[in-house]
Order: structure tokens, then sequence, then C-alpha cells
């Protein structure tokens, strides 16, 4: 006999907290470091505790790559309860809305799940998987202040467990496509519930939105999707050396030639201009902007001026580069 699944929702506060979860990658079984010492550290105490047979419980392990600051407070959190019989997972839905334009909103399946050790070993990129890093936050809030000036095909890149970024451009812009991709299959497959979740809401309107795993080194992956995406995005996805030149030149083939791209990344020493060398190299149009959102700007004074313990400016502030292939059409100053 089948069983009925009913959903009673009711609200109350969530943790600040915001985790992604990790998988191996389909297209390579060679296991992927990176060389960040940060990144390193906490590989390795996620294996202790696999090994312990713990969870991931510690804050401080949680938010490793960013150290002790989270976020730019630009969207508010609120935790839906959900009593499902049919569910047994340990899934959290959260609904994350914008704090300057409250009007958008989304709905997101917050769980990390058990920690395996060939997930923390093996996984393609998983460090962007643990937890939302501030440059997502910015970039999401970026596309919600700069709604009306996306159209046609819009694709991101390494979005992790929430795409949080292409989210919120399905969700506020009118936009024929939205692709929300990432190259590990697990968060594709958590990204495929919170599309399912939020189109049953009724968030999309009349846009296409979809997931799947991509990867920029792939060339099956790329080859599906040459030169088709008006706006291409990506989110602190520069500091692993391995995969640089892989996301320019993957960047540089899905975008249609009147295309832009919008990365948002803090410099985290070299790393980004690294990549805009590299963006050079393969002859699109670069443009950096510091200061392109009034609420960002102020937040990062802020933090400067009383936050010094927490907050770094060169692993914490996302810097804007904007990639087309030819003459970039308008500002992305404030």
């Amino acid at each position: 006999m089948e069983r009925n699944c009913t959903t009673a929702e009711k609200r109350k506060p969530a943790s600040p907290l915001r985790r992604k979860s990790t998988n191996a990658d389909t297209c390579s079984a060679r296991a992927e470091t990176c060389d960040a010492n940060d990144v390193a550290r906490a590989r390795w105490t996620l294996l202790r505790q696999v090994l312990r047979q713990k969870q991931l419980e510690s804050p401080e392990i949680q938010q490793v790559s960013v150290r002790r600051f989270a976020t730019f407070d630009l969207f508010s959190r609120e935790l839906l309860e959900a009593k499902d019989v049919c569910d047994t997972s340990d899934a959290q839905w959260v609904e994350y809305r914008s704090v300057h334009f409250p009007e958008y909103s989304a709905l997101l399946r917050d769980n990390l799940g058990p920690v395996r050790v060939n997930e923390v070993l093996n996984s393609f990129d998983n460090t962007g998987n643990i937890c939302v890093w501030p440059s997502e936050e910015v970039m999401a809030h970026y596309c919600l202040q700069k709604r009306h000036t996306f159209k046609g095909a819009v694709c991101e890149l390494g979005g992790g467990m929430t795409c949080l970024g292409g989210l919120m451009v399905a969700i506020s812009a009118d936009v024929k496509e939205v692709l929300l991709s990432d190259g590990n299959e697990k968060s594709i497959q958590n990204v495929q519930e919170v599309i399912e979740k939020n189109k049953q809401a009724g968030k999309f309107g009349s846009t296409h939105v979809s997931s799947r795993v991509l990867r920029w080194d792939c060339e099956k992956d790329i080859s599906a999707f040459e030169d088709h995406f008006d706006v291409i995005m990506c989110a602190d996805c520069l500091f692993l050396d391995q995969y640089r030149a892989s996301l320019v030149d993957a960047i540089r083939r899905l975008m249609h030639p009147k295309g832009m791209a919008l990365v948002f990344a803090p410099r985290r020493s070299e790393t980004l201009s690294l990549f805009c060398e590299l963006a050079q190299q393969a002859g699109l149009c670069v443009s950096q902007h510091q200061q392109y959102d009034a609420q960002v700007w102020d937040v990062h004074l802020k933090m400067q001026r009383e936050g010094k313990q927490v907050y770094d400016e060169n692993i914490h502030y996302p810097l804007l580069i904007i990639l087309t292939k030819g003459p970039q059409p308008f500002s992305h100053s404030q």
C-alpha cells in the first residue's frame, strides 16, 4: 500500500550557517587537492571527522575557507520546518529573501549530510560546496540589482549546492532560460530539487530553468553549448590553479559573440590577476570593478574599520570582473 505524503510547513528562525555538499566527479577519478593552506587544512580536518564517524558540526570547520567572516548580510533566512513522512533525509528547506529587494526570495535545500572519505579527497573542486561563500551572496544581490539588464540565455558555472546567483536571475529577470551548473553530481542533484521546489512555488514564471553537471575541462560538456549564453556568471571559482585556464576557455566558448561573463572573486593573492591575464591572452576584453554596489561597498568599509579580526579584504571582498568578446556595452559601477 502506498503512503500519502503530506507536508505542513511553518517558519522559525534559521541558523546563519549555510552549507553545501560534496561528491566525486564523473569525468575523472583522479583526486584533486588545493594548494591553498586553508583549504588543505579544511580537507584533512574533514577527513579526521569522517574517520571518527562524525558529522560536520563545528562552525569553525564549516567556514574555514572564509575564516570567520561569512556574510555581507544581503539576504535574510527563514527555516521552513517540513514534516514529510516520505522524506527520511536531514534536509532543511530555507527561504532566502533579499534584504534590499524583499519582493524576491528563493527556497533552498540546506543539508550537508554525512561526509564520506571519497567525497572529501576525490571530489571535483569540493571546496566551494562546504559553505555559501560571500562572493556568491554578493553575486546574487548584484543580479537582483541589475535584473533589468539580463536577457536571453543565462548560465551559472560552479554554482555548488545552491546556484544562488542563477536562481535569483531566474526569479527576477525577464530571461528565456537559465542553466544552473556545477562539476559535482551530488551538488546538481540538490540543485534539481531546489529547482522543482521553486517551480512548484511559482517562482520562475515563463523562464525555463534547468541544471546539469558541467565541467570546464570536459569537451563534451562545453561543446554542447558553444556560443549559446548571453550571460555567464560564476563566484569565487578562480583560486584552483589546475582549473583556471579551463574556466577561461569554457567561458570563451560558452559565451555568445555579443554576450558577457560576470565573475565575482576576491584577489586571493595573485589568483585573480592570473585569471585576468589568461582571459586577455584568450582574446577576451577584461574590465575590473572594485566599487560596483553601494550596499556591498558600505559593508566592506565598515568591516575594514570595525572587523579587522575576522575580515580580510584579500579573501573576503569580491571584485567584479566583466569579460566580453568585444567592447563592453554599459557601466557596472555604482
